[in-house]
């Protein structure tokens, strides 16, 4: 299968891919008042209940490890790509899946992003109902949605959530969509020559520091579920706030991944011309 896009044409989407990341201003101050929430959440919560929250959240310790139970199955999103390719009866692997069209990815990313924000709507409006309590059930919910819809990107581009360098991939991209300005340009740094640095040995030292990301994610969430902890008024805003932050979090992961693919198309057509020049000079 081939690529399809000449250089041009994948230059110009880096291009759009690099104006994206300058747009990213970062989390604005109202958002910094979001710990605020949790504050109130950490004093007004029963004993129970944290300690509760606190364990789902150390589960997201075993996503780097081993994937734990976020792990989805890659057939349905193969799928979805062959269908978009115009041939759905095909069984497509994650290296074919590789070399199809960007504008496939594109689309099948789209697709799966839309659908599982709906259903992150969904997410906020059950737990609105509740108020301050319900609100420890969906944070942990949200997490577990945003790191499931960033892998069936990953899959969407012809990368495979199951190996730990993408794993790792996938909470920097978790990261990347709560982090403030300094955060995203740090993080965008780090992940410039993501696939050639030797990032195996980094794993178990960012194994380490997952659980920032978490909090990191977990504290700039609430200023937007601040009126969720109303109860029952909770319903329309915890529908709205779940539906915009899993957005986000789409809209990091396939700008991320687009990018990575692009730029190894890129330095594939370097090499293939690089190659080419050396044989007309023999």
């Amino acid at each position: 299968m081939n690529t399809m896009e000449s250089q041009a044409e994948l230059e110009q989407a880096l291009q759009q891919i690099k104006k994206w990341e300058k747009d990213q201003g970062g989390i604005m101050f109202w958002d910094k008042l979001g710990r605020i929430p949790f504050m109130i959440l950490d004093k007004m919560t029963p004993k129970m209940i944290r300690n509760k929250l606190g364990v789902v959240l150390n589960e997201l310790g075993r996503f780097i490890q081993s994937g734990g139970t976020y792990l989805i199955s890659s057939k349905a999103v193969m799928q979805r790509l062959a269908k978009e390719q115009g041939q759905a009866d095909q069984e497509l692997t994650i290296a074919q899946a590789s070399q199809l069209p960007l504008q496939v990815m594109n689309k099948t990313a789209d697709s799966l992003s839309k659908n599982r924000s709906n259903w992150a709507a969904l997410q906020g409006a059950t737990t609105g109902i509740g108020g301050i309590f319900t609100i420890s059930a969906d944070i942990p919910a949200m997490i577990g949605m945003s790191l499931k819809i960033l892998q069936e990107i990953a899959l969407c581009y012809g990368y495979d959530p199951k190996d730990p360098k993408e794993r790792l991939f996938i909470m920097k991209c978790l990261q990347f969509s709560s982090s403030d300005i300094v955060g995203k340009k740090s993080i965008l740094s780090e992940l410039s020559d993501f696939d050639h640095a030797d990032t195996s040995k980094e794993v178990f030292s960012q194994m380490k520091g997952w659980h920032e990301v978490i909090t990191t994610y977990r504290d700039n969430f609430g200023i937007k579920k601040l009126f969720q902890l109303i109860p029952v008024a909770g319903i329309a805003f915890g529908a709205f706030t779940n539906h915009t932050a899993l957005e986000s979090v789409a809209e990091a992961g396939k700008m991320l991944y687009r990018k990575r693919r692009v730029q190894e198309r890129l330095q594939e057509l370097q090499q293939a011309d690089s190659t080419a020049t050396s044989l007309e000079k023999m």
